[in-house]
């Protein structure tokens, strides 16, 4: 279970760094950045899908849905900013 955690942890590390990077961007569209804000958002809305209150899977949901919508964002990225940052942190996994 640790070792998951660890390596779902890196993953997103990584994928936000890239986002931070994209986002910074001088060419980043403005879908990106709307993107990026609904992400920020449903983070920190009360509303959820599954509501925190739930000791397990009112925080799961949070877990997977806000990776795959990081991962969703920077795979529809343009190429020339996805190259930028492939190349600032490494080979895309």
């Amino acid at each position: 279970m640790w070792k998951r955690l660890t390596l779902l942890w890196t993953v997103v590390r990584g994928d936000a760094r890239r986002l931070w990077f994209a986002l910074r961007h001088p060419q980043s569209p403005a879908w990106l950045k709307w993107g990026t804000a609904l992400i920020a958002l449903y983070l920190l809305s009360p509303v959820d899908l599954l509501p925190d209150a739930l000791p397990v899977i009112g925080v799961l949901d949070d877990v997977v849905l806000v990776p795959l919508a990081i991962r969703f964002l920077l795979n529809r990225l343009p190429p020339h900013i996805a190259r930028a940052a492939d190349q600032r942190f490494g080979t895309r996994a």
